[in-house]
């Protein structure tokens, strides 16, 4: 009896497929970035990776599956789990907006190519909504706990959780850096101070208008 032979793969050429496959999304999230997803091909992302056009679609698919590829990247590398514990560890409104500014300015900063990347690719994508829902799904949600952590503080926002939620999504969500520093120029310094001052302010201001008394915070 014969026995089938066992197929062998090499841990280096294992490793340097992996090389390959990572080099690759990074040229193609710079060019995606920088040329927006319409106007980038396999043959420019191959070129900029120094690889033969074949060797991308073999590696991580069509031109739609790099940019999945690199949305579940910018997902995995978000970090924002641990920046959600450090925002529920603070006690007080004002460090939970501090820790809140500075944490989601570190993962725009960090992410800014791969949020260029994705934004650009939006309007003409085929799946663009659901695409840009999978991509900031977890980030909306932390700005959520965000906000009723805040409710169980003293005082609590002047707003109800739900509109807290939407404040915090407006101003330290991916639009709100954005509006600031891509469109604007500003400094993610000066852009992390003013959107936390502008949180603090609107969030506990005496004056609110809308709100009655006995309205529920929920």
């Amino acid at each position: 009896m014969v026995q089938a032979k066992r197929s062998y793969v090499s841990p280096l050429r294992e490793q340097a497929a992996a090389r390959t496959r990572e080099l690759i999304l990074v040229r193609a999230t710079e060019l995606f970035a920088e040329r927006g997803y319409g106007r980038v091909t396999v043959a420019d992302i191959a070129a900029a990776a120094g690889v033969a056009a074949k060797t991308v679609f073999a590696s991580v698919g069509s031109k739609s599956d790099i940019l999945n590829r690199i949305v579940d990247q910018g997902v995995d590398a978000s970090g924002y789990e641990r920046a959600m514990a450090a925002i529920l560890a603070e006690r007080t409104p004002e460090s939970v907006l501090r820790t809140l500014a500075h944490g989601t300015r570190a993962g725009n900063e960090g992410q800014f190519t791969v949020h260029e990347a994705i934004r650009k690719a939006l309007p003409v994508h085929e799946d663009g909504e659901a695409l840009w829902e999978r991509a900031t799904a977890d980030y909306r949600d932390a700005l959520r706990t965000a906000a009723r952590h805040l409710h169980t503080l003293s005082p609590p926002p002047v707003h109800s959780v739900a509109e807290t939620g939407d404040l915090l999504w407006h101003w330290f969500g991916p639009a709100g850096w954005q509006s600031l520093v891509t469109d604007s120029g500003w400094t993610w310094d000066r852009a992390e101070a003013v959107l936390r001052g502008t949180a603090l302010a609107a969030l506990y201001r005496d004056d609110e208008p809308d709100r009655q008394d006995g309205e529920p915070d929920s």
